[in-house]
């Protein structure tokens, strides 16, 4: 994923995480703010308690590889995906249906009515 696509700076975490509105489901929290780009940007979060660092990193991976899937679905907000515990033993599949719902719970995934109008 490019950089303008990413969250990187704690400033934007802290900003995206003070907006208090989030989303979750047992796998994944998801939480998001508004945004003046044109695009989204994501952040990743992968805690040390859901194993080393090639356990986290394949969970990161997974979680990009949705995303570059879903990415001309996604509106135009910032947003951070926190992983939960268990999301280490879970499948592509598993992690793919699994961030769709809290995406599309958290209204992050267009709507086919909006997907229409672009």
């Amino acid at each position: 994923m490019k950089k303008s696509f990413r969250v990187k700076k704690s400033n934007d975490f802290e900003a995206i995480f003070k907006a208090k509105n989030s989303f979750a489901n047992r796998a994944f929290i998801v939480y998001m703010v508004e945004n003046d780009r044109k695009h989204f940007r994501v952040g990743l979060s992968v805690s040390k308690k859901l194993g080393h660092a090639v356990t986290r990193n394949r969970i990161k991976r997974l979680i990009r590889a949705v995303l570059k899937d879903l990415r001309p679905e996604l509106v135009e907000k910032d947003f951070v995906i926190i992983a939960r515990k268990g999301v280490e033993n879970f499948t592509f599949a598993q992690v793919q249906k699994n961030l769709i719902h809290v995406l599309t719970k958290s209204k992050i995934i267009r709507s086919t009515d909006e997907k229409k109008e672009n």
